[in-house]
């Protein structure tokens, strides 16, 4: 009998061990199945962009090819073989690299499994070992693009639900009042008012992130009771006046906005600028249209001489001079219009960062966010799926001369008397015009951005007095990581024991300044500042 139940418990085990085998081979079907839909994604999403710019390839050098002188046509043509190859070498390089972190990840828990495998005979650790591969797999393919999608309803400002009040509006541009997302906090109407005037390409979105979560940019400064603006595009697609728009017309309707909140709140205003939105209001600040309107100048991340980029001046100069050329990247609308294609324009960023950009490395990447923790699969980040909503959806096109501003930006450099590389009403826009105008100017970098480095945006204080603050980590954590109001580097708080401030802190001592320059003329005393001595570099 003994026997009869040892043979039972054997024939139970070996079945185990079976089952367990076939399973396991079954996961290791279904991995490579889900991968390759997920690799198809992501190429796909990146490959996109890259018809287009083929196509609008075609188009210019259709036109070109004939006009130009054929040496110097081959010769280019060389120079852009020699500037693919180093692009394909890098996404290789880049390819590799994150399959091998990856790999370097789980091998510990494979070596483990076939072991047992192979000398115990036991496949069970490796069905669970494929087991956990199927639910990484799954995670990224499946649900992580559906927890991106359902994120839209917490992402961004929502203008349409009407809880943010339209102040005014032009031809091009829609402005707007930001509502606290705090039901406690009250906006006081004597305080002084913020215009925040947000990327053309990164779009106004990113500056409201998740404000149920209290991570905003924008909601930072409403959340401390202050009148907080933003300057909204109007949909370029069906807005003719927004596609041929000038850097003139930018800057009268910055000066008709200002004007707007300088007369609701008796308080001039401090113009804020994020990213291109920075240079923009810089170029405005400089012609004078905004004199008596506004007092205090913040730009964060913002490329203020992009020759002096490490990553895309150096891409666009390994180009041949023929094709740095906006019109590679130019679309015809039906009215006959042309806009810059905002999907290129993004798609030109990966480029410059081939290596890390790279559908496989994206792929790798994404694939151990997940892998990384031993505790079981953590749920899909808010805050990751709110960044990847943002990158796959807030792309629209520009026109035409705002993005030569930009392009000029980035191919010329501020010469040697402080002017920047571009005029807007004939005017020179000489940086020394902030010095003598005696505003205030706080400049917050990332110190890991490699969009815009910290070269490029600390530029001008070469040639004037700024406060610089640095912050953390890359381009928009300014307006994510930091901009919840319990951490490390809060936009409201002094940080680095003291050091630095962020944005709404500096704009709060501003405002706390110019309440105390009332109450001591008021009564009849000397004028004192109350504020504490900046940091400047």
């Amino acid at each position: 009998m003994a026997d009869g139940k040892q043979t039972h418990v054997e024939t139970d085990t070996a079945a185990d061990h079976i089952a367990s085998g076939v399973a396991a081979m079954g996961n290791f079907f279904s991995v490579a199945q889900t991968q390759m839909a997920g690799m198809a994604k992501y190429t796909t999403d990146f490959y996109i962009p890259y018809l287009l710019a083929v196509n609008y390839f075609q188009r210019v050098e259709s036109g070109r090819l004939l006009k130009e002188h054929p040496l110097d046509s081959l010769d280019a043509y060389l120079g852009l073989l020699e500037n693919n190859i180093q692009l394909i070498t890098r996404s290789l390089d880049g390819s590799a690299r994150m399959v091998l972190t990856y790999l370097q990840n789980e091998v510990d828990g494979f070596t483990e499994a076939f072991r047992q495998c192979l000398f115990e005979f036991n496949p069970a650790k490796m069905n669970a070992f494929t087991s956990r591969q199927v639910d990484l797999i799954n995670r990224v393919v499946k649900d992580y693009p559906e927890a991106i999608a359902a994120i839209e309803s917490e992402y961004g400002f929502h203008f349409e639900r009407g809880d943010h009040k339209l102040v005014d509006e032009t031809d091009r541009f829609l402005l707007y009042r930001v509502a606290p997302s705090l039901s406690s906090v009250k906006t006081r109407q004597d305080a002084k008012p913020v215009l925040i005037i947000p990327p053309y390409v990164l779009g106004a979105n990113i500056l409201g992130f998740l404000p149920g979560e209290q991570r905003s940019y924008a909601h930072c400064f409403a959340n401390q009771g202050y009148p907080t603006y933003i300057r909204i595009l109007k949909p370029i697609d069906t807005t003719p006046a927004m596609q041929v728009m000038t850097g003139e017309d930018d800057a009268e309707d910055t000066h008709r906005f200002c004007e707007t909140i300088f007369k609701k709140h008796g308080k001039p205003v401090t113009l804020n600028g994020y990213c291109q939105g920075g240079y923009n209001a810089l170029c405005t600040l400089l012609t004078g249209l905004l004199d008596g309107l506004v007092d205090a100048f913040i730009t964060c991340v913002s490329p203020m001489d992009g020759t002096r980029s490490k990553g895309l001046a150096r891409f666009l100069m390994r180009l041949p001079r023929r094709f740095n050329d906006l019109e590679y990247g130019t679309k015809i609308l039906p009215n006959g219009n042309a806009v810059a294609d905002g999907q290129l324009m993004g798609w030109v960023y990966k480029l410059k960062s081939i290596d890390q950009e790279i559908p496989a490395a994206v792929f790798f990447r994404d694939l151990l966010m997940f892998a990384r923790s031993r505790s079981g699969l953590p749920p899909v980040n808010k805050t990751a799926a709110a960044l990847n909503y943002w990158l796959q959806n807030d792309r629209s096109d520009l026109p035409m001369e705002i993005t030569r501003i930009s392009f000029v930006a980035y191919n010329t450099p501020i010469d040697s008397d402080g002017c920047l590389p571009v005029r807007l009403f004939g005017k020179k826009l000489a940086l020394k015009r902030i010095q003598e105008k005696q505003i205030p100017w706080l400049i917050c970098y990332g110190v890991h951005d490699d969009l815009v480095e910290k070269e490029t945006a600390l530029a001008p204080i070469d040639f004037v007095d700024a406060e610089v603050t640095p912050f953390p980590k890359g381009h928009v954590a300014i307006a994510t990581s930091w901009s919840a109001p319990t951490s490390a580097c809060a936009l409201h708080e002094r940080f680095d024991n003291g050091k630095y401030r962020g944005p709404v802190r500096f704009h709060m001592d501003l405002d706390a300044d110019i309440d105390q320059s009332r109450r001591d003329t008021a009564g009849g005393k000397t004028k004192k500042s109350k504020g504490e001595t900046p940091s400047k570099t």
